[in-house]
């Protein structure tokens, strides 16, 4: 069994849902439930004897240590975290408190487990721990892009509280052995992410004929990658990652934020037009950029390429038609995370649900 913490947030759920297309390897999946957080995604898998849910928090470490003592995973994907960039400017503590302090008390708890389990469980456990490109701060227009090499400067109250979590992830290595893994992913796309992100808020205020806000100038530029293509990196760095490592996952596409609205808008001339018969772009409109916003992020994904053999499979044009036309197909589910019928269906399905 491995152990996956935030797996009913984005890339998480993706995560789950992968795996168990992929193996029949059981998944405990931990998650707290805040916002972000919708079992609405794994709807498919209930009922299904290789998956099973527990609402808790990361920081709750007597809740993880009877977890790790019943189910005994022999790997802990680590994808639990506050992480969207205007939240964490607005109000920081919570960034503070599930990233650094949460995954610190996660840390504490593997290590007592590691101490205990017998000496071939030992050998084959795997900690790995799921972080962001934006730990490396901001890069000029014709640097280098980020390899794992470069310095950690982070801008943002998100962005430092996740380089926190990867020098306490490296410290817990270096100092009691325990053998980690950490990913460092540049931004995801696809489906089932919450539309406060740049991608589905751009589909979802189009469709309902609302303005598309661009942050300044629009050429704020990102490496975009497709969130299955993500899965399976974490796949094989758990699988072949050399231990205390850092993996840079990239999908080798940097596109400023502007050519990626365009994009959206151009498709949904293709797919949803509007009854005007206008274009979408019509709807974009330009707003006061927001404080340390980065100019530019890249990832260098020689690395995992070299080492694991990894390459994502989607370009920037297949995924983003796939995405904006999942968007299209599952109106219902936008729907209900945007209003109260998604913890409405919660409190059905599972209730206050626990170990």
């Amino acid at each position: 069994m491995i152990l996956v913490t935030g797996g009913a947030g984005f890339i998480g759920a993706n995560f789950i849902l992968e795996w168990l297309r992929n193996a029949d390897e059981p998944v405990l999946n931990l998650d707290k439930l805040t916002y972000a957080g919708n079992l609405e995604t794994l709807a498919s898998l209930e009922g299904d004897p290789r998956y099973a849910f527990v609402q808790g928090d990361i920081c709750d470490k007597a809740l993880i240590d009877r977890l790790l003592l019943k189910h005994r995973p022999r790997a802990i994907v680590h994808f639990a975290a506050e992480s969207h960039v205007d939240r964490s400017i607005h109000g920081p503590g919570d960034f503070i408190q599930t990233n650094i302090i949460g995954t610190f008390s996660l840390l504490e708890s593997v290590r007592a487990y590691f101490g205990m389990i017998h000496e071939d469980e030992r050998s084959a456990f795997r900690f790995l721990h799921v972080s962001t490109d934006e730990v490396y701060g901001s890069l000029a227009k014709g640097d280098p892009a980020f390899s794992e090499t470069n310095r950690v400067e982070p801008n943002s109250p998100y962005s430092a509280s996740k380089a926190a979590s990867d020098h306490l992830v490296r410290a817990y290595h270096h100092t009691y052995g325990l053998p980690v893994l950490t990913t460092n992913c540049s931004n995801n796309y696809g489906p089932f992410q919450f539309p406060e992100k740049l991608i589905p808020l751009m589909v979802v205020n189009a469709l309902a004929g609302k303005s598309l806000p661009i942050y300044g100038d629009g050429q704020q530029i990102r490496d975009w990658l497709y969130v299955t293509d993500h899965c399976a990196a974490i796949r094989r760095v758990l699988e072949g990652g050399r231990l205390g490592e850092t993996y840079n996952i990239g999908g080798w596409n940097e596109k400023p934020n502007i050519d990626i609205v365009h994009a959206i808008c151009d498709l949904l001339d293709e797919l949803r037009p509007r009854a005007d018969g206008k274009s979408y772009r019509e709807q974009i409109t330009y707003v006061t950029d927001r404080p340390g916003h980065d100019r530019r992020y890249a990832i260098d994904a020689t690395k995992i390429e070299r080492e694991l053999g990894w390459r994502p499979a989607e370009t920037f044009e297949t995924g983003i038609r796939k995405t904006v036309q999942w968007y299209l197909d599952h109106a219902q589910w936008v729907a209900n995370v945007q209003s109260g019928a998604y913890r409405e269906w919660l409190e059905r399905q599972y209730g206050a649900r626990g170990e």
